[in-house]
């Protein structure tokens, strides 16, 4: 795969085999100019480099080796005089390209927000639950208008090395929960309340020393024994600060399991609060699928697979069923291998058949020039399996 500054690219040059940004999502294929429009548009939201495996031209110039169908052919033909394919197609991809950036924006900035209130928490014991449930009102609005693109960058954005994994934990747990709420069609008061528990339940994390709970080393009894007292000092610290008693609850149980066998009180399911339920499994999902210092991320299939196994018993069926749901099988943002040899990635869920989700194939257009989804289905087009970060720009 070459690289090539953005900078440096001609106006309506077409490019002889497709164009990809960050070496994963298509820009175009060889039959579609570079637009001016399409330069425009990186440069505003400071892309300096897209990837080809193919060379760029003055003229399109179709080649062997080109994975042209006939369909977008037959879509530049079909388009008619001053309105071809390639500014369709820059309308298309600049819709999802603006969408996956505000979705990254809003994504850093409530990371942002989220670090700097558990520094004020830790540092000053300043903590306003007020501040923080507005903060929550934002992330409801904006995952009812954006799930998708935002679980798209959910997925591929990796942890910065040396950043809090804390609130990078809790940011993404808050995330998930509130997409299994919406699902369950929890009352809007109810899913911000869920939204403020998922975000504080880790809480009582900050009021142990932070060579701790950050530590990059394994934990010696001692301190195993330290981090155990979590979710007592999140309960304490929460109720301290006038947060509703669901909240406080939830920070104090999302440990506890469905049999009893969790901590700090080994209460069995029927005396867990649903917001604990919810959190234990979202809690749970993002661990897994995240990189720690002492263990490699799980793809989110494995992880999804891992949760629904549901050893033990140890989560409530009906939440993992939502989070499934929610997510399916292959969550969205999961970049996959296709069994028509195509790869592509997961950008909704089939709320008929969670195996089956609607996919973005590479490489493949529709007539009037989009970037070809399609619902898999079997016996038609089904997803051989996860494809690991290395093998997405080959």
């Amino acid at each position: 795969m070459n690289d090539f500054k953005v900078k440096e690219v001609k106006p309506n040059c077409y490019f002889s085999k497709p164009v990809y940004l960050d070496k994963a999502f298509v820009l175009t294929a060889p039959e579609i100019p570079f637009s001016d429009d399409l330069l425009k548009l990186l440069d505003k939201w400071s892309f300096k480099t897209v990837y080809s495996e193919g060379e760029a031209s003055d003229e399109y110039v179709r080649t062997g080796g080109d994975n042209v169908s006939s369909g977008a052919a037959a879509g530049t033909a079909a388009a008619g005089a001053g309105a071809g394919i390639g500014t369709v197609a820059a309308v298309s991809q600049q819709s999802d390209i603006d969408k996956l950036k505000k979705a990254e924006d809003f994504y850093t900035s409530f990371l942002f927000y989220v670090e700097n209130m558990f520094v004020k928490a830790s540092v000053s014991d300043e903590l306003d639950e007020k501040a923080v449930t507005e903060k929550i009102k934002e992330i409801a609005e904006y995952i009812k208008e954006d799930r998708r693109f935002l679980m798209r960058i959910l997925k591929n954005i990796e942890p910065a090395e040396g950043k809090n994994y804390l609130a990078t934990h809790s940011v993404r747990t808050t995330i998930l929960s509130m997409i299994i709420g919406t699902y369950l069609k929890l009352p809007t008061y109810r899913l911000i309340e869920l939204g403020v528990a998922a975000l504080m339940h880790e809480a009582g994390m900050l009021k142990l020393p932070s060579n701790i709970y950050l530590s990059q080393r394994a934990l010696n009894p001692v301190e195993q024994k330290a981090i155990l007292t979590h979710p007592v000092l999140g309960y304490s610290m929460l109720k301290s600060f006038n947060f509703p008693l669901p909240v406080c609850l939830a920070a104090l149980e999302h440990h506890e399991r469905e049999r009893g066998t969790g901590y700090p009180r080994q209460i069995p399911g029927e005396k867990i609060s649903l917001y604990s339920k919810i959190i234990a499994v979202t809690c749970s999902y993002e661990a897994l699928s995240s990189k720690r210092p002492h263990k490699e991320a799980k793809d989110g299939y494995t992880g999804m697979l891992e949760l629904l196994k549901n050893e033990g018993k140890q989560y409530d069926d009906t939440i993992v069923k939502a989070l499934v749901l929610s997510l399916s099988i292959y969550p969205i943002g999961l970049y996959v291998l296709l069994s028509n040899g195509k790869k592509g990635q997961v950008v909704d869920v089939n709320p008929e058949n969670p195996r089956f989700p609607i996919v973005q194939i590479f490489d493949e257009f529709t007539p009037d020039g989009k970037i070809k989804t399609m619902q898999t289905a079997p016996d038609v087009l089904t997803i051989v399996r996860p494809l690991k970060r290395m093998e997405i720009g080959n």
